[in-house]
């Protein structure tokens, strides 16, 4: 007997004509990041696209998270979504998605006048690769960071790399770009949280500063570290102690180890 299904190439087709409609601004890509912004009572995710050759547990469950909030996974061939979006290790997933909301100065200080704890924030000054931003946020989050802080002009933003290496975290921790990061630190002084810049020029190391109470941790650049005028405003600037020949950390590895040395401190 003839078979009168569909042909899988239409089904394709057409699904391929949808997703090309959207613009690289609007998708994410990633198991991971695809779940995370999944799991969100409210989901910014729109429309899922999935490579038609993978059939495994974490396929399953992103297809389930999906259906929960109405949403039918497409399927696609590898290549088209390849097409859609080209070099990146998309994982066989694609979604479109809502922008992530735009939080400035104003959230910010809502946020800090909204907790009942001490305020634990880092600050990026001007970190333009977005995996380290990524792997930033993801670390913060860990940390138990409150919000990540950064300039708009000459930073990264929450691109779909960045979305991706946070595994989740920038979809539940704030990330605030704001337009003049001097006035922001100086706000951030009046409300009694200590600014903590690190350098590699600094004289005091990171195991015997004091890191308890309302806190900003300011990391630099990748290369240049944190600019003068940031610099300039932070109420203690510490190193990171190191042994063997290597000169700095990476950005992401650095926040590591100082948001986890202020975190142990805090929960003494």
């Amino acid at each position: 007997m003839k078979d009168k299904r569909p042909k899988p190439t239409k089904h394709r087709k057409a699904n391929k004509s949808e997703a090309s409609n959207s613009s690289r601004d609007d998708l994410i890509f990633g198991l991971h990041a695809i779940q995370a912004a999944l799991e969100l009572p409210v989901t910014r995710v729109l429309e899922i696209w999935l490579a038609d050759e993978r059939e495994d547990a974490r396929i399953t469950a992103l297809v389930k998270a999906a259906k929960q909030h109405g949403i039918t996974a497409k399927k696609l061939a590898k290549d088209e979504l390849d097409e859609l979006m080209p070099d990146v290790r998309h994982q066989g997933s694609i979604a479109r998605c809502r922008p992530l909301a735009n939080l400035d100065e104003a959230d910010l200080y809502k946020l800090l006048d909204d907790l009942n704890e001490s305020p634990f924030l880092l600050i990026l000054d001007g970190v333009q690769d977005p995996h380290n931003l990524g792997a930033c946020m993801r670390t913060a989050e860990a940390a138990g960071v409150h919000a990540v802080i950064a300039p708009k002009d000459r930073a990264s933003s929450l691109t779909g790399t960045a979305l991706k290496v946070s595994s989740g975290a920038a979809e539940r921790l704030p990330f605030i770009q704001v337009t003049n990061l001097a006035r922001v630190l100086r706000d951030l002084q009046q409300r009694g949280i200590w600014l903590v810049g690190t350098s590699g020029e600094s004289e005091t190391a990171l195991f015997a500063a004091d890191l308890k109470g309302p806190l900003a941790i300011i990391l630099g650049a990748e290369g240049r570290g944190i600019r003068r005028l940031t610099r300039e405003h932070c109420d203690q600037v510490i190193y990171i102690p190191m042994q063997g020949g290597a000169e700095s950390l990476n950005v992401s590895v650095a926040a590591g180890v100082c948001l986890f040395e202020a975190g142990r401190q805090r929960n003494l």
